[in-house]
């Protein structure tokens, strides 16, 4: 075949998909928009943060939304010295899990803290949000959590 019997057709591989979510996630995206914390009753009683749309332990159907928070105490966490860049932060922080005051689960977030001593298990922490115009109902809506009573 001389190269002038080739064919070609110019080809755009496209994934136009953008995810649902159902009255509970969408609650909870809701509220991250509107600056509240939402988690849901699960069947036992236990209130779930984040939400899920089924109970995690008997795979029940959930209850009522709850509205947590937005203060809550460091249950475990993680230095990061050196964010990489897709992390949430440029600055060194922490990965945290944060249960939120009226939760019975923690939410994974970031602590926006500037040196490890001066963090600690069991402290209290509360949301730094984005500015409300520019807030889209997403988890980043919390750009981080910061020590009550403000940076460290």
């Amino acid at each position: 075949m001389a190269g002038s019997d080739i064919l070609s057709a110019s080809h755009s591989l496209d994934y136009p998909y953008s995810r649902s979510v159902g009255p509970i996630i969408g609650a909870f995206l809701t509220g991250l928009r509107d600056g509240k914390i939402f988690g849901v009753r699960g069947s036992g009683g236990k209130v779930i943060v984040p939400p899920t749309e089924y109970d995690p332990e008997t795979s029940e159907d959930v209850g009522e939304l709850v509205q947590v928070g937005p203060e809550g105490v460091v249950e475990t966490w993680s230095w990061v010295s050196n964010p990489l860049r897709n992390h949430p932060l440029k600055t060194p922080f922490a990965f945290a899990l944060i249960k939120l005051d009226g939760a019975d689960t923690a939410l994974l977030h970031v602590i926006d803290v500037d040196s490890p001593a001066k963090l600690s298990t069991g402290a209290r922490v509360t949301p730094r949000w984005r500015a409300e115009d520019d807030r889209l109902g997403q988890i980043n809506d919390i750009v981080s959590f910061v020590p009550v009573g403000g940076l460290a």
